[in-house]
């Protein structure tokens, strides 16, 4: 089983505009409210590629129950651990030429919130996946996601993080299956701009010898980049189409991999996946359906 894990989720409302006016009145022409938050899209795509997921994700509020009824239309298993104060924040993405993001904060998590999370994955087997994905709250130290990882990993239970900066760096010491940084964090974390193939793996290779197994690194248009456990090196250009939305497309590519390898157990094919999950949740207004993904597949090629 996989399970994914959203400290802070959120509902996505995205409001189409012809052009914005700051400062002015704006009429949409159009407008959505999704499910959102990083292992919440992660548990959708794995969803619609056919593998056994469970969605675990922190709400509160009149908004986690709106969450709740919308993970449940979209029929995904989810356990939804409720907090007694604030709120599931609400992510404005304004789509009006270029995409404007404005993110909400969320509740606030104390300590017996988090050792409700460790008390549910205590219950995971060796052999289960678990997926961590997106920033920390307010409130949580930057080594949160290396305690509730490190016992787990100690007894059989392959881990994902897509994280970035001291949350990344810090779970690395759970040793995780793999990690997923795009350009610009792996950039943050080497201090430095990485434009050649060697500067990206080199850069890969510090956080291997940190403790990650695997490192996918996402190249929006260009494609991804993999270092594997075993030293090979593997680069996969992303398949030409029209973006409509990059929300949800590096959560995709974590879900498209994960899928291909426990599937064939190969590297290049868990990355033909992973890039063609993540380019066509790009072509897509919201997470791709598998009958997009299977298409862009069999364009894609190492």
């Amino acid at each position: 089983m996989i399970y994914t894990v959203t400290l802070n989720p959120s509902l996505d409302y995205t409001v189409e505009l012809e052009r914005l006016h700051p400062g002015a009145l704006n009429r949409a022409q159009a407008e959505k409210l999704r499910p959102g938050g990083k292992g919440i899209n992660v548990a959708l795509m794995l969803s619609q590629l056919g593998q056994p997921v469970r969605a675990l994700a922190f709400t509160a509020g009149h908004t986690g129950q709106m969450l709740a009824g919308q993970l449940a239309e979209a029929g995904l298993p989810a356990e939804l651990l409720w907090v007694r104060d604030g709120m599931t924040r609400i992510n404005v993405k304004i789509m009006a030429g270029a995409e404007t993001e404005i993110n909400g904060r969320g509740p606030v998590l104390g300590p017996s919130d988090i050792q409700r999370l460790i008390s549910r994955l205590g219950k995971l087997e060796a052999g289960d996946w678990v997926v961590l994905a997106g920033n920390l709250p307010a409130g949580l130290p930057a080594d949160s996601y290396a305690r509730l990882l490190e016992p787990l990993t100690a007894r059989g239970v392959r881990a994902v993080v897509d994280a970035e900066g001291e949350s990344l760096v810090a779970a690395l010491a759970a040793r995780p299956f793999l990690i997923k940084p795009n350009r610009p964090e792996l950039e943050a974390l080497a201090k430095r701009a990485l434009s050649t193939r060697e500067d990206l793996l080199d850069a890969a290779r510090m956080l291997q010898e940190r403790g990650a197994s695997n490192v996918l690194v996402s190249l929006g248009g260009e494609g991804a980049a993999l270092l594997t456990e075993t030293g090979q090196s593997l680069f996969c250009p992303a398949p030409q189409g029209a973006v409509q939305s990059t929300v949800g497309a590096g959560d995709s590519m974590v879900a498209g991999f994960l899928a291909g390898w426990i599937t064939s157990g190969r590297w290049p094919d868990a990355l033909r996946m992973g890039v063609a999950a993540g380019s066509a949740s790009a072509f897509s207004p919201w997470i791709a359906r598998k009958e997009q993904v299977w298409a862009l597949y069999d364009t894609v090629r190492i």
